[in-house]
């Protein structure tokens, strides 16, 4: 038996092999407390689902006029290596030729390997803009609100993501930590190219035993682990702007507001206290008021506001919260709020985002941006949002706003997939499903016949992490790894930088995609270009061959003492933000100008598009679609750890009690979750220690649509979702806005 070490996005170990099979995975000792998200790996590898050898989709292949018909419900027959590149290198030269490169999306979403050089979508990348570009899709499914709206009030996404405030300084200073959608630890198991120590679950705890108190403020009490004895209040879901605007009204009248920092380090407050005391429009954001939308009691919002401004506060909000309709709020909201408070760039002060969302959220380490495979530009400069990708399949040259501009959507005629599922990211698959029908032509690099691979029309058999090797090193994690081969291919399967090699030596540039290195050439290239970068930052990196024996390799401690926002603090003239006041924008002039009816120039409350009382008639419950404890999206769902996790093979619906008793279900019932756009089963489960009127259902169920019963087989939440942007700012996906009706299956 061997041991070798392979990273995920859920974290580093050690693979055990032995006769050519995986026979146990554990975490490495660097890891204190390692994700049982591992196990997965324990058959999802060589699991019964891999894809053998190329494929190209029947009908694709004998019906030239009607191959798009049967898309997702057709036949594939296996063809050798050599046919297949040539069949998709003409079909790659076609639509250039009759339709140019717009035509071509280039679809990749990562999250396929914590791989430096084996990242699927930097691969693809890389051949599709030697190619001469695509249309490609901007922002992400989990931020995309966020990564709009924050730039105009205060800050560049990236830096909120790696430079807010450490849980380090909450520990120390933090007295009330009040979470906007909780801090749920399943999420903390995950990070976007790797994650070498699970350290969040530990720090909340040291937070909590040296005083912290916390306030889960979610319709969901196990946001917020039991043992950190939060207080819960639990609005209905979409509802926080207003439970905020509530809790900023208090401060305002009871002059609790921060004046002097309203005044030196913010513009547009007036606007904002007009709009708190219904100045315009006769209606006062008052506790009464707020209680009366969120369902939160007015005493209790008073006494949070009081006791807000008493303690050194700390507000967060969860990432789940701008991905609903109008996103961009809360988040808008939720700045305004801190900025009221006036504890911005004190220790343990002030606010941020995503506490729990990621690993790294928070975490004191030095940041690296540590060296990738050269991506080169992509020549048509082309993006649309990426939560309008059904949006632009069907309605080729219609005209979409996105953050002050206007985008005009390709026809496209070929899209290009490798890593991801959109059958999972996306929302209303139903509204998906026809529109991946209208492409000529879909091409699909994947090791398993995932939906995205049974929806494609020529699919290429790739390799996973294990089969390769290849350097875990991201700039928001403290340690780089070497990753070792621990599986040869499994049956015909190709890495993906072999596939594009192949390809791009059908289409004639192979020399300028590889510039003639091979994997490990490139890996030494990564390497030795980062070690280039660590000197200029004043330390020294190993050579390759001393990380290669390695294995591991620890960034020097470069902790900060200071918030990120405390030069701001002391001087906003000389530390000002990159906004363009340079100040925080509680209104903003650039939005307000941009007159979106759906996105003003300040935090509003604004209804969502499920609410009225006709549609809560038809449909009383508020569907959450959380991310799994088993798994990371939809990755290994096919795996024997996921699959325990399910209620006959289908995900689990958690219902109140009293809601599932007045519908006659039981614990562990089939039952079938929809609305208008669709429908699904699941096994039911029971928690009293949620709102009534919500239920919620993880996502990354492989999509199995079927006619029996006329419901989805698998439990994705995502028929149920309505595919609608956050607002005509940001273009974000809206699935927490979704209203639902539950019944028994005979």
């Amino acid at each position: 038996m061997k041991r070798f070490r392979n990273a995920t996005q859920w974290g580093i170990y050690d693979i055990a092999v032995e006769s050519g099979r995986i026979v146990d995975v554990k975490g490495i000792d660097e890891d204190p407390e390692a994700s049982a998200i591992g196990q997965v790996l324990l058959d999802g590898v060589q699991h019964d689902s891999r894809i053998q050898r190329p494929a190209i989709r029947k009908g694709w292949l004998e019906n030239p006029d009607r191959r798009r018909d049967r898309r997702g419900a057709d036949e594939f027959h296996d063809v050798p290596w050599d046919e297949a590149l040539e069949i998709a290198a003409n079909e790659l030269t076609r639509v250039v030729a009759e339709h140019g490169n717009k035509a071509i999306f280039g679809g990749s979403y990562g999250w396929a390997s914590a791989g430096r050089f084996h990242h699927a979508q930097s691969q693809l990348h890389r051949f599709i803009n030697l190619l001469g570009g695509c249309t490609r899709a901007m922002n992400s499914y989990s931020t995309a609100a966020a990564q709009v709206i924050l730039p105009h009030i205060i800050a560049p996404w990236p830096q909120m993501e790696l430079q807010q405030t450490t849980l380090e300084s909450v520990v120390g200073h933090t007295e009330l930590f009040v979470a906007f959608g909780g801090l749920p630890s399943r999420n903390a198991q995950v990070a976007y190219g790797g994650v070498t120590e699970h350290r969040t679950a530990k720090d909340l705890l040291r937070a909590r035993l040296a005083g912290t108190e916390f306030v889960n403020v979610s319709p969901v009490a196990g946001d917020i682990d039991a043992h950190l004895q939060p207080t819960w209040l639990a609005p209905i879901p979409g509802t926080d702007v207003a439970l905020m605007l509530g809790i900023a009204y208090v401060l305002e009248t009871e002059g609790l507001a921060a004046r002097d920092f309203l005044h030196s380090h913010c513009v547009g407050y007036t606007k904002v206290k007009d709009y708190l005391l219904g100045t315009n429009d006769g209606m006062a954001k008052s506790p009464d008021w707020a209680s009366s939308i969120c369902g939160v009691e007015a005493k209790t919002i008073e006494t949070l506001a009081r006791k807000m401004a008493q303690k050194r506060t700390f507000l967060a909000a969860a990432w789940s919260l701008q991905r609903g309709d109008h996103g961009e709020q809360p988040y808008w909201m939720l700045c305004t709020l801190a900025a009221m408070l006036g504890q911005i760039g004190l220790p343990g002060g002030g606010f941020g985002f995503g506490y729990s969302a990621e690993a790294f959220v928070g975490t004191n380490y030095r940041r690296f941006n540590w060296a990738t495979l050269p991506k080169g530009r992509n020549p048509t400069g082309f993006a649309i949002p990426v939560a309008r990708i059904a949006d632009m399949l069907l309605n080729p040259g219609a005209t979409v706003d996105y953050n002050g501009d206007e985008i005009v959507y390709p026809d496209t005629k070929l899209i290009y997939w490798a890593g991801g599922n959109p059958f999972h990211h996306h929302q209303d698959l139903n509204r998906l499903v026809k529109a991946w029908r209208k492409p000529d032509t879909v091409i699909v690099n994947e090791p398993w016949w995932t939906p995205v691979a049974q929806w494609a029309d020529i699919v290429f058999p790739a390799t996973t992490s294990l089969e390769r090797t290849d350097i875990c090193a991201s700039s928001h994690d403290a340690y780089a790894h070497y990753m070792q081969q621990a599986l040869p291919p499994q049956h015909d399967a190709r890495s993906d930088h072999e596939i594009f090699t192949g390809l791009a030596r059908v289409l004639g540039f192979a020399e300028a995609f590889t510039e003639n290195k091979s994997e490990r050439d490139w890996l030494r290239d990564m390497w030795e270009r980062s070690q280039s970068s660590a000197k200029q930052q004043g330390f020294q990196l190993p050579t390759f061959e001393e990380f290669e024996a390695k294995g591991i390799y620890r960034l020097p401690e470069e902790h900060r003492v200071r918030d990120w926002m405390a030069d701001f603090r002391e001087s906003p003239e000389l530390s000002p933000l990159q906004t363009p006041s340079g100040k925080l924008e509680l209104y903003s002039a650039t939005i307000a100008d941009f007159g979106y009816d759906d996105c003003p120039g300040q935090a509003t409350w604004l209804e969502p598009l499920e609410w009225q009382e006709t549609d809560r008639q038809r449909y009383p419950l508020h569907l959450l679609s959380p991310q799994p404890k088993r798994r990371l999206h939809s990755q290994y769902d096919q795996s024997k750890f996921s699959q325990d996790g399910k209620i006959d093979g289908r995900e689990v619906l958690t219902m109140h009690p009293e809601a599932a008793a007045e519908r006659q279900l039981k614990a562990g019932a089939l039952v079938r979750v929809f609305n208008e756009r669709g429908a699904c089963l699941a096994g039911l489960s029971l928690d009293i220690n949620q709102r009534k009127d919500t239920v919620t259902l993880p996502t990354g169920a492989w999509f199995k649509p079927s006619t029996g019963y006329g419901a989805e087989q698998n439990g994705n939440p995502n028929v149920l979702t309505r595919d609608k942007g956050t607002s005509r700012l940001a273009q974000g996906p809206s699935a927490h806005t979704c209203l639902v009706q539950v019944e028994a299956v005979n």
